[in-house]
């Protein structure tokens, strides 16, 4: 039993910071390039969503790490929200 929780556990998978959200006709999203700009639905103050397997499990702030960004967690599900978002 013990070895097949170690194997769970090991398991990866996916997880997303999502900045935001916007719908965009078909037409719109052929005729980006480079340099476009999307606007989203939230300000830069906002919180962003952590989602696993596209389920939130948490929000955090945006951080500068070296030269890489970041997710600084803030709050986070209990245990039963995060298994139940990796299928569980």
């Amino acid at each position: 039993m013990a070895t097949d929780l170690q194997t769970i556990l090991e398991l990866t998978v996916p997880v997303i910071v999502q900045l935001g959200e916007r719908q965009m006709s078909c037409e719109d999203v052929l005729a980006l390039g480079p340099g476009a700009i999307i606007e989203l639905d939230r300000s830069s103050a906002d919180e962003l969503d952590l989602l696993v397997n596209n389920r939130q499990v948490g929000k955090g702030v945006a951080v500068k790490v070296c030269e890489n960004f970041g997710i600084r967690v803030s709050s986070i599900g209990t245990p039963e929200q995060r298994i139940e978002a990796m299928g569980g």
